[in-house]
Order: C-alpha cells, then structure tokens, then sequence
C-alpha cells in the first residue's frame, strides 16, 4: 500500500509514523508513505497557501491552487509506481466519523491519499478533489495531522502481513461488532487476583464460549448499542440471555449490600 499525506508540517510524522507497527510495515515493504508538505507546490512569491474568505468571516482558508498542484503531482508519482489514483481524505470535522468499518474499507485500498487542513478551513472547491471527508470525531483539532495519524495506524495494522499474529486483528474490539473479551497472562495468580478456571482448562471449546460470552458481557455493560444493531447467531441469543440474568442478579446482590 502507498499512503500519501499532504501537510504542512511534515516533520510531525517523521517520528510517530516511523516507530512501532507503522514503522515496521515500512521496512518490511508493506507500506510506502510519502508527506508532501503542499506549501512547496505555492506559486505565491511568499509561499503562502491561506488567504482571508471572500464575504468576510473569522480565520483564514486554505487555498486550492498549492493543494491541486501538490495532488497532481502525488498521484503522478503514484501512477508512475502503477498505482491507481485511490481514495482522497479530506480531514474535516463535518466528515463521517471514523471508525474500525472505515480503517477496513481503507485497508483495502492500494493507494490513500490524506489532505490534512489547517487553520480556519478550506476553499470550497478543494472539496471537489476528494472522495472521502472523515473525522475522528465531535471536537475540533488545530489540524489534520493527528487524526491522520490515527487513522493511518488504525488502517495500516490491517494490512495482510503486518501485525505478527493473523489472528490479532480480527479479535480486536469492534472489528467483530462487539467490545473484546477481557484476557490474561501470566501468572495465574496475581495478588490474590486469579485467572478464570476455564482459560486454563485446556478445552478449546469452553474457552471458545467462554470468550464469546465475556465478549457479549462487556460490549452489554458499556456499548449496547453495538448489541442493538447487530444480528446475533442463535448461541449468541443464548449466551446474551445468561449474561442479562447474571447481571440483573449481580446488580441486585450489590443493592442489597449497599442497604
């Protein structure tokens, strides 16, 4: 995968994007990730790329013409490694919100591109450059780079090969619609704080539905949301009803203590 960022500030990813998973996707030859810092592609003497909003208003907007010229030449650069255009994200918090569904839908992709904004906000027609417009959620950050960052992370230790272990990333939390399951490690007695039984019982099968049903437990205690928008198996159903009764008894057993 190639994953291009325009910023204007590279360094920020100089460091960050270039330790743990992501660094090592790089060095095996799993990811290529060039930053454009798009002020280089201004035709403005200065080298400025805002100017105020035409109508008057608070800030300064991003201009399109070091933004185009910077795509143009990214996707040029890609076209010439055999790689298709791909999807533009445009970072903005007025976008769809980012989630582990959309790092799975990027995963898939050959070729992303992440415009990250600053300032006051974009020219309008910038808008016509992208086919994505994601946020990382319902707050406002002085720029693009850190959710970018985040969402590179998120997508990138979904690529085939990256992550040590294939298993890991499809037991993650929200990857198979519910939180995951608590886990363990040594030692099987911590302080008095004891490992359940069946993880130790060697019988797949029990820690298999022992796993499901703590899965089901967590994601009811904190997001059953999740729960409610998704179709459960038959031996879901039935594993989610015996966790509504061992919580309804537990809840009751601690009201009583409280008396």
């Amino acid at each position: 995968m190639r994953i291009d960022v325009l910023s204007l500030f590279p360094d920020m990813f100089s460091g960050p994007m270039h330790d743990s998973i992501v660094g090592k996707a790089i060095q095996n030859g799993h990811l290529t990730m060039p930053v454009t810092n798009f002020r280089d592609y201004s035709t403005n003497k200065h080298g400025n790329v805002d100017d105020y909003p035409f109508g008057g208003g608070a800030g300064m907007l991003l201009q399109p013409q070091p933004i185009f010229d910077a795509l143009k030449a990214t996707e040029e650069q890609a076209a010439a490694e055999g790689l298709p255009k791909g999807r533009v994200i445009l970072l903005d918090p007025a976008g769809v919100t980012f989630n582990q569904h959309v790092a799975e839908e990027f995963a898939h992709e050959e070729h992303l591109t992440f415009l990250c904004g600053h300032y006051e906000g974009y020219d309008e027609r910038i808008r016509t450059l992208v086919t994505d417009e994601v946020s990382l959620g319902d707050f406002v950050l002085t720029g693009g780079e850190l959710a970018s960052m985040v969402m590179i992370d998120a997508t990138v230790r979904l690529l085939p090969g990256v992550l040590g272990n294939a298993e890991s990333a499809p037991g993650d939390s929200f990857s198979s619609g519910l939180l995951e399951y608590p886990q363990y490690t040594r030692p099987a007695d911590f302080r008095g704080m004891t490992v359940p039984p069946v993880l130790t019982s060697g019988d797949h099968g029990k820690i298999a539905e022992w796993q499901q049903k703590e899965a089901l437990r967590r994601t009811y205690q904190r997001r059953q949301d999740l729960i409610d928008h998704r179709k459960l198996t038959a031996e879901q159903k039935r594993l989610l009803a015996d966790v509504r009764i061992e919580e309804e008894e537990r809840q009751a057993a601690a009201k009583e203590s409280r008396k």
